[in-house]
């Protein structure tokens, strides 16, 4: 199975940079399942229903959201109903939507996609390591298993939990991506048991801004200290990042993984494969 993860869409210029070239991208790349970060899409800060359905109508299987989650609350009615938005799945009990979905996948068999938000310099939620060992009791991985893929984004501030997560749970998941902190990292790998992990797939959007917000406004709060400056996300030309994973199809774990840059600024970078 080939999977493809997109990072942090912000603003219009991530969004349209998705929407125009993902139909595209995912031919070209012959992705089996592609997996979108969207919590940034409207403006910055959370997802509308209707830029949803344009990621899906594109070719996305399943959005994640995160510490944004929450900040269009027209969202929530959507994710009660949508099974492919998901939300980080240590949110505590009773809040809205769910963190985990398992998806079809034509001609591949069926893929568990789940999220988790760390809480390193984060929101204080539930144990995340816990709420990926409950989820991942449930299913089996492999060609006669329950799921023939596994995806896991870590929506989380620190790298070593990000790492440590990655590290906990090689062997029993496809791919572990980080999202969050909107800079694609170069580490890359695919781990000793077999899971894909890159610590960061970074954003989808213009990377000429302070993590694609406008940067005059943003790099101004570090000067004051004083939120006075209205954030805006920046609209120029996006830059889409994220990672490929190939996966065997007889145990379910990655056999590559490739980085993704496309368009912007960034240099760019195709998978190898």
């Amino acid at each position: 199975m080939r999977i493809l993860f997109l990072g942090d869409v912000v603003g219009r210029a991530g969004r349209d940079a998705v929407t125009s070239r993902l139909p595209v991208l995912r031919r070209d790349l012959a992705a089996d399942l592609v997996v979108l970060n969207a919590e940034n899409a409207s403006h910055g800060f959370g997802l509308a229903p209707d830029m949803a359905r344009a990621f899906l109508d594109a070719g996305a299987d399943v959005l994640t959201l995160g510490n944004h989650a929450w900040d269009r609350k027209e969202i929530v009615p959507f994710i009660e109903a949508e099974p492919r938005l998901i939300r980080p799945m240590n949110y505590p009990p009773g809040t809205p939507g769910r963190g985990a979905t398992v998806v079809d996948v034509p001609g591949r068999g069926r893929a568990l996609v789940m999220q988790v938000m760390g809480r390193l310099f984060m929101e204080p939620l539930d144990d995340p390591f816990r709420a990926a060992q409950a989820e991942l009791a449930r299913h089996s991985l492999g060609a006669n298993g329950s799921v023939q893929a596994v995806v896991v984004d870590i929506h989380a501030e620190a790298t070593s939990e990000k790492l440590g997560f990655g590290h906990s749970f090689d062997g029993r998941v496809s791919l572990v991506a980080g999202t969050h902190t909107h800079v694609p990292t170069a580490d890359h790998q695919v781990l000793e048991g077999g899971t894909a992990y890159v610590t960061d797939a970074g954003m989808c959007g213009d990377y000429d801004s302070v993590i694609g917000m406008q940067k005059g406004g943003a790099s101004l709060r570090f000067w004051r200290k004083y939120p006075s400056e209205r954030l805006a996300p920046a609209e120029g030309e996006a830059t889409l990042c994220g990672v490929l994973v190939e996966t065997d199809d007889a145990t379910g774990l990655a056999r590559r993984i490739g980085a993704l840059r496309l368009g912007g600024r960034l240099s760019q970078v195709m998978p190898g494969f």
